[in-house]
């Protein structure tokens, strides 16, 4: 099941690498403003991250869920937290979230898997 956590982080990689590369300036402000607005700063970063994942459940997109659902998973934050978040998300975003939230599940099980393979 780690397999989909791979294969979004090698596509991510790729397709980034290969938007960057047309060095287009709007698009580079929008990635930079991106990774700055997650850095420390008031809010803690794991804050943030469940904020980015509340919203990116809410707006339903997967790979923004898979993207806060990983870097939560690699700052230490529990199952436990994680859920509450996707409860919250869910709750905000109605019934309509809820393939989302399978999937969101599916994924954090992955990123649990892939650390017990290692």
């Amino acid at each position: 099941m780690s397999d989909i956590v791979d294969e979004f982080n090698v596509y991510r990689e790729k397709m980034n690498s290969r938007i960057l590369e047309d060095n287009n300036k709007i698009i580079k402000r929008i990635f930079n403003l991106d990774t700055n607005a997650f850095m420390e700063g008031a809010l803690n970063v794991k804050t943030k991250e469940l904020l980015g994942l509340v919203a990116s459940t809410v707006l339903r997109c997967d790979d923004c869920v898979k993207y806060h659902l990983e870097t939560c998973y690699k700052e230490g934050l529990s199952k436990e937290e994680v859920v509450e978040t996707l409860g919250i998300a869910t709750l905000i975003g109605g019934t309509i979230v809820i393939p989302h939230l399978r999937r969101a599940y599916e994924f954090w099980d992955a990123l649990e898997n892939k650390q017990l393979e290692s």
